[in-house]
């Protein structure tokens, strides 16, 4: 795991990346991709279910770090 430092500054490269026009499109397919803005859950199906969350956590992550403050 990363110390305090190497993670804040981990949270300004994602904030340089995905501040640029390609990786404004990149995170905009993602948001897709990772199912952003519709259910994972697959009625019958838990391993899919699973899968499709955890791809839509990734995404959920990337978000929440170019959202914070520092």
């Amino acid at each position: 795991m990363h110390n305090n430092k190497e993670f804040e500054q981990l949270k300004k490269d994602y904030k340089v990346i995905f501040n640029t026009a390609e990786g404004k499109r990149v995170l905009d397919d993602l948001s897709k991709r990772c199912h952003e803005l519709v259910t994972t859950h697959q009625k019958g199906d838990s391993h899919e279910s699973a899968f499709l969350e955890g791809q839509r956590s990734v995404y959920v992550f990337i978000k929440a770090i170019l959202q914070s403050k520092s």
